[in-house]
């Protein structure tokens, strides 16, 4: 991946409606040439899809929250897979730390989120968990390529 590359990545971090002859006049390329980058860049797994970004409020799911799950026993990646079932779960992350696992977790209301915590200690392998809710949210963003545009 070169300079080019990290260019038109961090261009379409920004914004991947972006067409291929815009991204082309910013990186001076011909439209052709930055469709085959995008292309390779996708082959390679280094872009992994394009999905619109959606307002948890404008949905009817303003509550956010990240829950920390202690975990035991041999069924962990069943437990994973259980998690990763559950449509009000954004995120599944395995951490080192107190908790072993950290969910990214969007719902209507905190009745919704109780109903959830106790679906969650329900589940094979969750000895605790601990919720902590989103209070306000000042910058939420993927990586970008360490280029300068």
């Amino acid at each position: 991946m070169d300079d080019t590359d990290r260019r038109i990545l961090r261009l379409l971090a920004e914004d991947a409606t972006r067409t291929y002859a815009e991204l082309g006049r910013r990186v001076h390329l011909s439209p052709p040439a930055v469709h085959e980058r995008v292309r390779r860049l996708k082959r390679d797994g280094v872009i992994r899809g394009t999905v619109a970004r959606l307002d948890g409020t404008a949905i009817g799911c303003p509550l956010l929250a990240f829950i920390h799950v202690e975990t035991e026993g041999r069924a962990f990646t069943r437990t994973l897979d259980s998690f990763a079932a559950i449509a009000d779960v954004e995120e599944v992350h395995t951490v080192a730390g107190d908790a072993g696992v950290v969910l990214k977790v969007r719902t209507r209301d905190t009745g919704d989120l109780e109903r959830l915590l106790a679906r969650l200690y329900e589940m094979e392998g969750v000895r605790a968990a601990k919720s902590f809710v989103v209070l306000g949210t000042y910058l939420e963003r993927g990586p970008h390529p360490d280029i300068d545009l």
